[in-house]
């Protein structure tokens, strides 16, 4: 099994923790179902209309974290992935000298 250096374009590739953002979710699409039914009852169909719009969010949310649930971890590198290619010898730039005060 080939090691795969990282190539800088982590904000690209970068894990998420899905599994915690599938709960963070559920309790967000919760929220936003009772919003609506309550303020639908309660006869504010502003306020309504716009839990109702969150609750599409979560939905879609939802959708999308399921599917990068299943898809698995084909597509994330793994832990046994260095962040930064390793120096080949010695440190990429010379240290600067200290100052020693007297």
């Amino acid at each position: 099994m080939a090691i795969q250096m990282r190539t800088g374009s982590e904000p690209a590739t970068a894990r998420s923790a899905l599994r915690a953002r599938f709960w963070l979710c559920v309790w967000g699409l919760v929220w936003a179902v009772f919003g609506t039914a309550a303020f639908a009852l309660a006869g504010r169909p502003g306020w309504a209309a716009a839990c109702g719009a969150l609750w599409l969010v979560a939905t879609v949310d939802m959708t999308l974290i399921l599917r990068h649930i299943r898809q698995g971890p084909h597509y994330q590198p793994g832990r046994a992935v260095p962040p930064y290619r390793p120096p080949e010898s010695g440190p990429p730039f010379p240290r600067p000298p200290r100052h020693r005060h007297p």
